[in-house]
């Protein structure tokens, strides 16, 4: 994802895709395709993986992780649950292995399954980057600030001294009164200067100085 930011970054900054090829060390095929996506595609596995040993008892999971999502998470099944329950209930012989990987693969399934293949309009993302700069002769490091809007693709960047909350608030502003507009929402990563720390349960922290 670094990479694919940096890509995106070089060219909105005037960087053609040749010179981005040359400079990153990767083909001019693959920086098309990362300016033609707001966001990496993702990695889309072409043949089901086959699992004799289990595709008996698969209806049998999945009506359990099924019926989990009717009760509070800690009361869900585990992958070792799914594991000891089918040995005993079930007279399962295979190993543990292929059980996580099978609900591991179920999850990844599902979480694509309501990832939006397109974007609707007036919502945005934001993030911080970094490159190697020059200034004055000197090489040195840069920490960007970008907010994308994926429905147009429009893209709005400023370069920073470091990634702090002061940065994000002035990125924002800047931002805004570049596209015109301010977005209905945006979407952040867990960057440390917004998110002091995240607790087991997923609960986000932020942090005091926002």
């Amino acid at each position: 994802m670094e990479l694919y930011l940096k890509v995106r970054l070089a060219c909105a900054g005037g960087m053609s895709a040749r010179a981005a090829a040359k400079h990153f060390n990767i083909s001019r095929d693959t920086v098309r395709k990362m300016l033609s996506y707001s966001e990496p595609p993702g990695y889309r596995r072409t043949a089901a993986v086959r699992r004799p040993k289990l595709e008996a008892f698969i209806p049998v999971i999945d009506g359990w992780l099924d019926e989990d999502r009717s009760v509070p998470r800690k009361q869900r099944h585990t992958a070792k649950r799914v594991f000891d329950r089918l040995r005993e209930e079930h007279g399962f012989t295979g190993g543990y292995t292929i059980i996580k990987d099978y609900i591991r693969d179920r999850d990844q399934r599902s979480r694509e399954m309501f990832v939006p293949l397109a974007h609707a309009p007036g919502h945005g993302q934001a993030d911080f980057g970094e490159a190697l700069v020059e200034i004055g002769g000197v090489e040195q490091k840069a920490h960007f600030f970008v907010l994308d809007l994926p429905h147009s693709d429009a893209c709005y960047v400023r370069a920073y001294p470091a990634a702090v909350a002061e940065a994000w608030m002035d990125g924002h502003v800047h931002a805004f009164a570049f596209f015109g507009v301010v977005p209905l929402s945006i979407v952040y990563d867990n960057d440390r200067c917004l998110v002091s720390k995240i607790l087991p349960d997923g609960t986000l922290l932020v942090s005091a100085q926002n």
